[in-house]
């Protein structure tokens, strides 16, 4: 059990009561906080902050995936080019990041992907594609007829997938080591 304390040279009003918070085990707080955004802080029994990160977090990955139609989040395969490298700052939001692996896994596998392709690797496969206006093309692979027929909203979704992976990590950090507090030094005895 850790308890977060305030430091001693701070300058706090007399009024107030030092502040103390019960961490619980830090390392399974962060651990809850990386697998569901805002757990950590629930165990700990900070309910508040902990329901207030999990729809953050965890809506703004939702809304991410549903601006891409659930593609801008995968795996990409080994040796796929190019190398999906956001998906590693996506996986900071934990479990809802984790059925991108199981799809790569079954594409790798040469079985069907589940869920109508959600969060599934695209196929390097020269792909047809017919815009709104009719108009037909071929595109290279599967990625570049994500990109343009969703354009701008793929690239979007991912940024916003990203965001939320990234500030996932800041949830685990205040998680593990408890709140971050500020207060100015203490202004010292001596006079200028």
């Amino acid at each position: 059990m850790a308890k977060a304390v305030l430091p001693a040279g701070y300058d706090v009003p007399e009024s107030a009561q030092p502040i103390a918070i019960e961490l619980k085990e830090p390392w399974i707080a962060a651990l809850l906080a990386w697998l569901v955004p805002g757990l950590g802080h629930v165990y700990q029994g900070r309910t508040g902050k902990g329901a207030l990160f999990f729809v953050c977090v965890f809506g703004t990955f939702v809304f991410g995936l549903f601006l891409s139609q659930g593609k801008a989040v995968y795996a990409s395969m080994p040796g796929q080019q190019p190398w999906r490298w956001q998906y590693y700052c996506q996986l900071g939001v934990g479990l809802p990041a984790m059925p991108a692996l199981v799809q790569r896994r079954l594409r790798s596998q040469g079985q069907p992907a589940l869920f109508d392709g959600f969060m599934a690797p695209p196929f390097d496969t020269p792909q047809s594609l017919v815009d709104a206006s009719g108009n037909k093309s071929q595109q290279p692979n599967q990625l570049a007829e994500w990109t343009v027929a969703m354009h701008p909203m793929f690239e979007v979704g991912t940024i916003y997938t990203v965001i939320a992976g990234l500030l996932n990590i800041l949830v685990i950090c205040d998680a593990y080591a408890g709140p971050l507090v500020l207060l100015p030094k203490r202004k010292s005895d001596e006079s200028t």
